[in-house]
């Protein structure tokens, strides 16, 4: 095995699949990266959960394949000067060259590393990868942080005929946003599909795109697309010359519409309000709310056309905040565990945000205001 290629290409390579790769007692090379030479340079690494492989361009001189330990290759990959670096498999040894730069690292069978599952390429769905992005962040938080309940653990997507919903919930919380496909399958009318995807596979998708994006992409596609591609147990990500594989949870997803409050709800109150401001006000109000409960108190006086956000102490003492708002319905008011709430806040990019409240025992739905495509409930904290 002989080839070389750019200190870039190599570093942009490996950034893509390191963090996948990591220390398994039972099987410890699941700690190394694959190294693959043939029709062109190809890395990949695996936890057996989530697969990658990602493709870098450069000149090849022998076929063959072997595998090392991905994060000493890639820290000394990194050190490199941005030049033309060479690397040859001898005896067991990958030789590394690059300038004044050379060194060898320890190789191991490339036959022993596990094989990633292969997905058919037949029909996808596709979005700019900004916008999908920025969906996956706008509902991942809200998933749970255990798998106690191991549907709850991952976030929903479910595909419709025009449109993909994701949704996360950890029972406490929900976020729900819909993003539009940029391709979808010829044969897709109203036939939905609903899978979980883990949130680990989420995050790597993103991160690997982020890495990519200042990869060069072909003249015939010049805006930057994620492809995803479904199987019955799995899921594939593309992104220019990155692959990411994953199994999906197995599960039914609760139905969280039910708990979504009815728009037609005529005693609800709307509440606009600006979203710097109200993160300040809920940071000073937290200082005092009870530990473990995180609880703050949000009171909206329409004769004031103000919200009162409040936290007592008992042992800290006591804070109130009063900030301008436009109200439409009734007075009312609600205790939120504050966390909570400026998790869907900062997930927000918008100068304004609309709550909407029915009473104190009903959840109550964060937007961004004059935005359609994204809702946020929390449920409240009874007194």
């Amino acid at each position: 095995m002989k080839f070389s290629c750019t200190q870039e290409n190599l570093k942009k390579g490996l950034l893509n699949i390191v963090h996948v790769a990591g220390k398994n007692i039972n099987l410890p090379i699941l700690s190394n990266v694959l190294i693959e030479v043939s029709n062109n340079i190809k890395f990949t690494s695996t936890d057996l959960e989530i697969g990658v492989v990602s493709s870098v361009r450069g000149k090849i001189e022998k076929e063959g394949k072997t595998t090392i330990n991905a994060k000493l290759f890639t820290d000394y990959i990194n050190l490199l000067p941005n030049k033309r670096v060479d690397v040859e498999l001898i005896n067991n040894e990958i030789l590394i060259k690059c300038e004044n730069y050379k060194t060898k690292i320890n190789a191991e069978n490339a036959d022993d590393y596990p094989i990633i599952p292969a997905i058919e390429k037949e029909n996808y769905y596709s979005f700019e990868f900004e916008e999908f992005k920025k969906a996956v962040n706008e509902v991942i938080f809200a998933a749970a942080a255990d798998e106690t309940r191991i549907e709850l653990s991952g976030v929903y997507f479910e595909f419709h005929q025009n449109e993909l919903i994701l949704a996360a919930t950890d029972s406490y919380r929900l976020a729900e946003r819909k993003i539009k496909y940029k391709e979808k399958p010829e044969e897709q009318k109203d036939i939905i599909k609903k899978i979980i995807i883990p949130t680990k596979t989420l995050q790597e998708a993103i991160r690997i795109s982020s890495t990519s994006q200042d990869i060069e992409v072909s003249s015939d596609e010049p805006n930057h697309k994620i492809k995803i591609y479904i199987t019955e147990n799995q899921i594939l990500f593309t992104y220019d010359e990155v692959e990411l594989v994953s199994r999906v949870i197995e599960g039914q997803y609760p139905d969280y519409r039910q708990i979504i409050p009815s728009t037609d709800e005529k005693n609800r109150t709307l509440v606009s309000i600006g979203r710097q401001d109200l993160i300040r006000a809920i940071k000073a109000s937290s200082l005092f709310s009870k530990a473990n409960i995180n609880d703050v108190h949000f009171d909206f006086p329409k004769a004031k056309n103000q919200a009162v956000i409040s936290s007592v102490g008992s042992q800290k003492g006591e804070s109130t905040v009063e900030l301008p708002i436009e109200i439409i319905g009734m007075d009312n008011g609600v205790v939120l565990n504050y966390k909570y709430l400026l998790d869907g806040l900062n997930s927000l990019n918008s100068d304004e945000v609309v709550l909407e409240i029915v009473n104190s025992n009903t959840p109550v739905s964060l937007k961004a205001k004059n935005r359609q495509d994204y809702l946020y409930i929390i449920m409240p904290i009874r007194q």
